[in-house]
């Protein structure tokens, strides 16, 4: 079973000169900037400009990812309703039809690129001269793996060991090719596909990488840095009824949590959350399954709560959702987590790997 301590503070302090100020980052998830590419990845032109517009109109701070994530590191107060906006995957919509918005707001952002298509110069992702001028205006560009494989697969006939070699190759090609190109590295990844276990994590932390998950849900200074939750912002998440109410989030109030593992079986997943002691509403926290509805919840005590799914997860990804609203009821509280379902075929590294 996986314990995780958190203790997670989340809340709005008032700074010396009445400025202020959050412990705590949103961070918008993107890929496509197009109206003609696959939905469920994809934001029109139009409703990217939508977004933008807003965050502008409605003051919130747009932050450079990589600054924010050491301020917080660092306990270094962020300005209120700060942001961070990213990208996956280094499609060339993104600057085509993304960057000349993002330059016109004055708005910083991260790409996460896979370099394989990129060094193949194929025509439906950036080239390095694209980034060089992106990086001009705001652009910081960061690891995605060259392949964009499922990490967490083992190829025919491959050993653990050599798994591990392969994924960290993946990783160092990328960061060797960001100094190369553009002169620098955040040192950061997005793992493909949101896709992550223990072991990968570790290999991450030991790499030096921060590293983040398609898991909606928001940073603060006692979150998993290399497991960071972003809000995605396409397809059926593109709308900005919805968008508005995850850009005011919060992280929920947790000391800890234990979600099984990482993998799901033939059985419902379940988690148990423990709460921080405080005046929170928990008599209205909601959680809910992917593909399922609303999660059962069962009390352990005033402040122990376990979630468990109505059915086992499908075979792939399947995640809850739990959300809570704050006492003023203008906020949310937020936490996701996510489970992978293997199929027999598909050979996925559940074993820790031994260190020789």
């Amino acid at each position: 079973m996986t314990f995780k301590k958190l203790l997670v503070a989340g809340a709005v302090v008032l700074c010396s000169g009445a400025t202020l100020s959050q412990d705590y980052l949103p961070i918008l998830q993107y890929h496509h900037v197009d109206a003609s590419t696959p939905r469920s990845t994809s934001v029109s032109p139009a409703e990217f400009r939508e977004h933008m517009d807003y965050l502008k109109d409605a003051g919130f701070q747009v932050l450079d990812l990589a600054q924010a994530l050491a301020d917080i590191k660092e306990g270094v107060a962020l300005p209120e309703k700060a942001v961070a906006i990213t990208f996956d995957d280094a499609y060339r919509n993104i600057y085509q039809n993304g960057f000349p918005i993002l330059k016109e707001h004055g708005f910083p952002f991260t790409v996460f690129i896979n370099t394989g298509p990129i060094e193949q110069r194929h025509r439906n992702f950036l080239t390095w001269q694209q980034m060089q001028e992106m990086q001009q205006s705001g652009g910081m560009f960061a690891n995605h793996t060259v392949s964009h494989p499922y990490m967490l697969r083992l190829e025919e006939g491959e050993t653990t060991e050599q798994w591990q070699q392969r994924m960290t190759d993946e990783v160092n090609t990328v960061e060797q090719l960001l100094v190369e190109k553009l002169g620098q590295s955040p040192k950061m990844l997005a793992y493909p596909y949101g896709e992550s276990n223990q072991q990968i994590r570790e290999q991450m932390a030991e790499l030096g990488m921060i590293a983040f998950g398609q898991q909606s849900g928001v940073v603060s200074g006692h979150s998993d840095f290399t497991n960071l939750p972003r809000f995605p912002a396409a397809g059926n998440y593109a709308k900005l009824s919805t968008l508005k109410t995850k850009l005011n989030a919060q992280p929920m109030p947790l000391v800890s949590y234990q979600d099984g593992g990482d993998f799901a079986g033939n059985e419902p997943v379940s988690m148990t959350l423990n709460f921080k002691e405080g005046h929170y509403r928990l008599q209205e926290l909601s959680c809910y399954v992917s593909g399922q509805g609303r999660a059962a919840l069962a009390w352990q005590n005033e402040t122990t709560l376990t979630v468990t799914a109505n059915d086992a997860f499908p075979i792939g990804r399947g995640r809850i959702n739990c959300t809570m609203p704050d006492k003023t009821g203008r906020h949310y509280y937020w936490f996701s987590n996510v489970w992978i379902r293997a199929a027999a075929d598909q050979a996925y590294v559940t074993e820790k790997v031994k260190k020789s």
